[in-house]
């Protein structure tokens, strides 16, 4: 099977621009560490990210997309991703992924992180803290000459070992003047997709999407939202990165 892909290498200039629009993004996880607390709904979380994001002058990425309502993906416990902002009520023992983007003249950046609401269970810390521990790992495989495999065997062999499993229907991807760019950067070692070798002035998101249970996802009614199949916890984290001759650049590090 032959692939031909689209990559769009950026230069120092274009990555400056995405680092700007990276840094609005990164202020707003920010603040939304200091407000996410039981009794809060996802929709006041949302609304409070959109808020932060159009007075810095920029532009919910998520907005709109693909007819997505809401500014923030805003995903709760066995919820993956795509989860749509509304009334539900965070409570004390939550999980709750947000995943959000910005676009700052013309320029996407993307990151998702994993909030605990109150006292959370030593499993729903530990899966946190593996799922960080996870995107780290594959960001250091961000270098010029490796390849786009490189990062998903880093991000699942840490997973595995930890007992938990890595969706394989989702994946990261490039980024740049669109949200979702050539290539595709699983979280796992494909061999059903191209694997790149990785050149300075390749930007691309990595976020791994790690579950407690089963790797096997389904999609709720809503069409949008994501879960694990058999309901148990889930754990994302993203980053911005840009792949620069000295090593990986995290565009969205808080």
């Amino acid at each position: 099977m032959s692939w031909k892909l689209n990559i769009k290498l950026k230069t120092p200039t274009e990555i400056a621009m995405m680092e700007a629009s990276a840094r609005v993004l990164a202020s707003v996880f920010l603040e939304l560490r200091k407000i996410v607390a039981p009794g809060l709904t996802t929709g006041e979380l949302d609304a409070a990210a959109e808020k932060m994001i159009t007075d810095a002058g920029c532009i919910p990425s998520f907005k709109g997309y693909n007819g997505f309502p809401g500014s923030c993906c805003i995903s709760v416990n066995e919820e993956v991703v795509h989860g749509i902002p509304g009334a539900r009520i965070l409570v004390d023992g939550d999980i709750v992924g947000v995943d959000c983007g910005v676009i700052k003249d013309g320029w996407h950046s993307d990151s998702a992180e994993t909030f605990a609401i109150g006292e959370v269970s030593d499993e729903a810390r530990r899966l946190m803290k593996v799922t960080r521990e996870g995107l780290e790992l594959g960001i250091a495989q961000a270098r010029p000459g490796n390849r786009i495999s490189d990062i998903g065997t880093a991000v699942a062999a840490h997973a595995n070992a930890a007992g938990f499993s890595v969706v394989e229907s989702l994946v990261g991807h490039g980024i740049g003047r669109r949200l979702h760019e050539d290539p595709q950067v699983p979280n796992y070692r494909s061999f059903s997709t191209p694997d790149p070798v990785l050149e300075e002035g390749l930007v691309i998101a990595i976020e791994p999407m790690i579950n407690a249970g089963t790797k096997r996802v389904v999609t709720l009614p809503d069409q949008w939202t994501i879960v694990t199949a058999d309901r148990k916890l889930s754990a994302h984290y993203e980053h911005t990165v840009a792949v620069t001759a000295d090593g990986p650049n995290v565009l969205t590090r808080r």
